[in-house]
């Protein structure tokens, strides 16, 4: 998979995508990941990216047209690599505006073969961006950061940790919470007994049956503790 961030602030996406699952995934070919300065595309000796919104208000207003050269010059390139057979771009806005993002939303997002993420900052950018170039807004949730970058960060390690083979066990992605409607069940480790606290008997059994139905009963008390408007979404 490739994937374009276009951001104001390339190093606020650079420093968390360059560890841990992201950093072997990148390493070992799964995701192709470029993160890309929307200056670079400004056309004036002052890199100017925003302006005051017509009809007044507070704030600025991302200019549309850096946006485009950006988006266009990156399906071009994408156009010209023939690793990529699917050569159509999906293109995506940051922005508290658009629908929230979940689980279901990633594995959708992770069977596309190009993504380029555009992240959105000031007052939001200009329509027109919206109308006439973008495919998908997404928010990961109903607040508002300082810039969308963050989000980006956010969207990026959610999809890529789905990809095949960026993850140890190809089984942990499918058995995260929200993969199967509900939060994921509690998890243990040794010592099997801390300061007083022992592992629930069950995990120690080695009954598969009866720890799958332990985790599937623990799930589901402690979706409706945290999260009661998943539950009747699942399975």
């Amino acid at each position: 998979m490739k994937i374009d961030i276009v951001t104001l602030f390339p190093e606020i996406c650079r420093a968390p995508l360059s560890e841990s699952i992201m950093k072997r995934a990148r390493e070992n070919g799964i995701v192709d990941l470029c993160v890309h300065n929307l200056r670079d595309w400004t056309q004036d000796k002052h890199h100017i990216v925003d302006d005051a919104p017509f009809g007044g208000g507070q704030g600025m207003v991302m200019k549309p047209e850096p946006i485009f050269a950006a988006v266009e010059e990156l399906r071009r390139q994408i156009a010209e690599e023939s690793k990529i057979e699917d050569r159509k771009s999906k293109i995506v806005l940051m922005s508290p505006a658009g629908s929230r993002f979940d689980q279901q939303m990633a594995a959708q997002l992770s069977r596309e073969s190009h993504l380029i993420i555009i992240c959105g900052h000031y007052e939001g950018v200009d329509h027109r961006v919206i109308e006439h170039l973008v495919d998908l807004e997404i928010s990961i949730g109903d607040y508002v950061l300082t810039n969308g970058a963050i989000a980006a960060v956010v969207l990026v390690d959610a999809i890529a940790r789905l990809l095949p083979g960026a993850l140890g066990h190809e089984r942990s992605a499918a058995d995260d919470s929200f993969s199967g409607g509900l939060l994921e069940a509690p998890q243990y480790t040794r010592p099997a007994e801390f300061r007083g606290w022992k592992v629930p008997e069950v995990l120690l059994s080695g009954n598969h049956a009866e720890i799958e139905k332990w985790r599937k009963e623990r799930a589901i008390k402690r979706t409706s503790q945290n999260r009661p408007d998943l539950l009747g979404r699942g399975d």
